[in-house]
């Protein structure tokens, strides 16, 4: 096990499992978390004896997202341009990394959250998880590559409806529309994950690996192009009316009042 202040990264043979550990924020990703997410990510594009990767929430959430009460920070500004920068090193890693890599849901994947699922090679869902891109509600675009990964996953005319209604989604709506590949019952999820990540290394997985490799090569320069102008824009919708309006009115459970500027 390697040590982190908010994951656990374990290696149990060819299998390795990263666990989001802030439950009592339903892990939602603050700063600390986003550095910790590159850097387990990262250690792992080099690791060859891994070749199946497990992501998974504790607690009751795989995660909430972007983490609103830091956005909310007087005393210590939330730092849009590093949060950026980490999250391109995340999407960046996740699209490239030699593993085979399955996103277990439960409960919560919303936001940013949902853009790390759906970065995910296999995404197994719970029947009554709850996916949305609902960066909308509080004025901001999707990031962590959520364009690219929403776009690959539906096409895109069905990713701008997602991402323009921010709709909740079950895992069993969810893979109606095929954002999810496999659907657990409650309370299964992480049991069902670790029996495909099992069924995976029986199967000659080095051909699907370079498979996985060539199809996502080819899409590379766009997911960093996507990646540059998520930032951009991301920075430039933290300074709107709208967000502010947004987070206001996330915190105080109340409709918000958006008025386009």
């Amino acid at each position: 096990m390697y040590m982190y202040n908010t994951l656990l990264l374990e290696k149990e043979g060819r299998i390795a499992t990263l666990t989001m550990n802030r439950p009592e924020a339903m892990n939602s990703m603050n700063g600390v978390m986003m550095r910790e997410l590159a850097e387990s990510l990262e250690s792992l594009q080099s690791d060859k004896s891994v070749q199946v990767l497990v992501i998974k929430g504790e607690g009751r959430a795989f995660s909430a997202g972007g983490d609103i009460k830091a956005m909310l920070d007087k005393e210590n500004p939330f730092d849009i341009d590093e949060a950026m920068t980490y999250l391109t090193r995340i999407a960046t890693t996740l699209y490239t990394l030699p593993q085979i890599t399955i996103a277990s849901v439960h409960g919560a994947a919303a936001g940013l959250g949902f853009s790390m699922v759906l970065g995910c090679d296999i995404i197994i869902a719970e029947e009554n998880s709850k996916l949305a891109m609902n960066f909308i509600g509080i004025g901001l675009v999707p990031d962590g590559g959520g364009h690219f990964f929403l776009k690959e996953r539906v096409g895109i005319p069905k990713a701008k409806q997602l991402m323009w209604s921010g709709q909740l989604f079950t895992g069993i709506e969810a893979q109606k529309i095929g954002l999810v590949d496999e659907v657990a019952s409650d309370g299964l999820g992480s049991a069902t994950a670790a029996s495909y990540a099992q069924k995976l290394i029986q199967s000659p997985i080095a051909a699907m690996i370079a498979s996985k490799e060539i199809l996502h090569a080819t899409k590379l320069k766009e997911l960093q192009s996507v990646l540059e102008r998520e930032a951009v824009a991301q920075s430039a919708m933290r300074k709107t009316e709208d967000h502010q309006e947004g987070i206001q009115a996330f915190v105080e459970k109340r409709k918000p009042e958006f008025k386009g500027k």
